[in-house]
């Protein structure tokens, strides 16, 4: 994957929309523009709350319709703008289609484009998407990925392995094959913390910091989000993992503290922008090293 210069253009996410609350499109477009991204967003389905607020209507959007904005999204006379895709929970298997579809065409006219693909699909629990959802991300999705966000879980149902250690973790992600891979809620090394590990080419890397208890959803579509902004921003690939591992332990530090039970990001634009948070970094052996021994 080429380096990412600081070039001005457009992000288009693809994922849910919540009329109450900050997760999917709903945080990672405030943290995409309060970065400075211009932002194209594409629901996929529409609901009044998060689920786990309790039960609700849910809109998704048909496989149909999806794909006809998808043509004219990537038929758009201001295609030129996009330089980068950013992908999370959908609404049915078929709307995998539509966003490889769309990466595929704005890659043909762009061979730098970048695809963020976030596979939500599930957490400690299991699967909370269908089965054949998460197949279409696993096979159609993530062979188009510059960058892969799973949490851990995720990540052991798309590998099918357990990973109970980081070692596991990096073996897992390299296995998968996007050139990079950022893995949430992997094994910490200091006690009460949690991490986010990180694998390429150049690095694997561990970010960690204290671990909150019970903290609001939308927390993986944030870190996401400010990822790839710090890196469409041509920061090194350390320097954009200890930013966004910082901005959103400080959000949910911040929120927790209120007690409120979504994301405040509206309080909280300048720990997007200046984190002040102190995160731990790791320089792991990476497994092209491990082989070699």
């Amino acid at each position: 994957m080429p380096e990412m210069p600081s070039l001005p253009g457009a992000v288009i996410v693809i994922s849910s929309h919540v009329v109450r609350g900050t997760v999917g499109n709903r945080a990672v477009v405030f943290a995409l523009e309060t970065l400075g991204h211009p932002v194209w967003a594409l629901p996929t389905v529409i609901l009044p709350w998060h689920p786990g607020h309790g039960r609700s209507t849910r809109i998704t959007i048909p496989d149909a319709e999806f794909h006809s904005v998808i043509d004219d999204l990537a038929q758009a006379p201001w295609a030129g703008e996009v330089r980068a895709v950013l992908s999370g929970y959908l609404g049915s298997a078929g709307q995998a289609d539509g966003v490889a579809r769309l990466v595929t065409a704005l890659r043909a006219r762009n061979p730098d484009l970048v695809y963020a693909c976030d596979p939500v699909i599930g957490d400690a629990e299991g699967l909370y998407v269908p089965e054949a959802t998460a197949t279409a991300i696993r096979d159609r999705l993530l062979p188009l990925a510059s960058l892969a966000t799973p949490n851990r879980f995720e990540l052991a149902w798309l590998a099918g392995a357990a990973l109970e250690t980081n070692a596991a973790i990096l073996d897992a992600a390299l296995g998968l094959g996007p050139s990079r891979m950022l893995v949430s809620s992997a094994i910490p090394m200091m006690n009460g913390g949690t991490g986010n590990l990180y694998l390429s080419g150049n690095h694997a890397l561990l970010a960690e910091h204290r671990l909150i208890e019970n903290p609001p959803n939308g927390t993986g579509d944030l870190l996401t989000a400010v990822f790839l902004a710090r890196l469409l921003e041509g920061l090194s690939e350390e320097r954009a993992l200890q930013m966004a591992t910082a901005s959103v332990f400080e959000i949910i530090a911040r929120t927790v503290k209120r007690g409120a039970d979504e994301l405040t990001l509206e309080q909280d634009a300048s720990s997007l922008s200046t984190p002040m948070a102190m995160v731990q970094m790791r320089r792991l052996l990476h497994p092209s090293q491990m082989r070699r021994k």
